[in-house]
């Protein structure tokens, strides 16, 4: 099992490092390069740089609301069972 999880985190690490990587390329190199070179084909429109990382912040933090939520409506209906 240790190798797996070893695994699993390498790949996790890869995949992290790749994003940053290339958000960086796109957020910071992108901009100064010529509108008609063609590295701006791999590359949306520096707007989304924007609109992805908030969408995906609401998400995560949507998400994080709704499992605490769920968490504490469970806990509480364990104390009103007890009680």
């Amino acid at each position: 099992m240790e190798l797996a999880d070893r695994a699993v985190g390498l790949l996790l690490t890869l995949i992290s490092l790749s994003i940053f990587t290339y958000f960086t390329f796109w957020v910071i190199i992108v901009p100064f390069v010529d509108s008609d070179h063609f590295v701006h084909q791999y590359f949306l429109p520096l707007e989304y740089a924007i609109i992805i990382p908030v969408f995906a912040g609401v998400a995560l933090l949507s998400l994080l609301s709704l499992f605490v939520g769920s968490v504490m409506l469970k806990s509480r209906k364990k104390k009103n069972k007890k009680a």
